[in-house]
């Protein structure tokens, strides 16, 4: 099940149901400035992706639902990157660095895949605990989707359609 919605906002999932979590917030937000430390040793940064529509992906290795949505994340990326669309799968802090790395490496990520070492790019983004959790960011750098869990592709890929049309 995916739960989706246009702001950041800290979820409390257990006996609560999102029942009315969601009142009061704004249509978009600026994503959070932060730097990712990719496999490759490089660095890039929120600011990086201006120009360009994002999606920022948070997950781990033992996340069932996160293994099970990468083939489509792949698919996604491979569909829309030529028309300015980026993707960054950021693996949680919890998660060995050597095993992200051989993950990415076996399936053959072909977006870029940082490791969050220290915890502070899922703080960033909003105190990121529930993987996989999904931001897309416009050309704006505007968050424009939050999806908890894994997304309906078909509607993101509507979604990235639109956002990759406008100028």
């Amino acid at each position: 099940m995916s739960t989706t919605f246009s702001c950041r906002v800290p979820v409390l999932f257990g006996a609560l149901l999102l029942t009315g979590a969601l009142a009061g917030c704004s249509s978009s937000e600026p994503a959070p400035p932060a730097t990712y430390l990719l496999l490759d040793g490089t660095q890039t940064s929120t600011a990086d992706f201006k120009g360009k529509v994002t999606l920022v992906n948070f997950w781990a290795t033992t996340c069932v639902s996160c293994v099970k949505e990468m083939p489509e994340l792949s698919a996604t990326y491979k569909k829309f990157k030529d028309r300015g669309f980026e993707t960054l799968a950021v693996a949680m802090s919890y998660d060995p660095p050597a095993y992200v790395a051989n993950f990415a490496q076996t399936r053959q990520l072909p977006f870029k895949v940082a490791v969050d070492n220290t915890g502070a790019a899922a703080k960033a983004w909003g105190e990121i605990k529930l993987t996989p959790t999904t931001f897309i960011v416009d050309k704006r750098g505007q968050i424009v989707k939050r999806y908890v869990g894994e997304p309906d592709f078909a509607a993101l890929h509507q979604l990235l359609d639109r956002l990759l049309s406008e100028s």
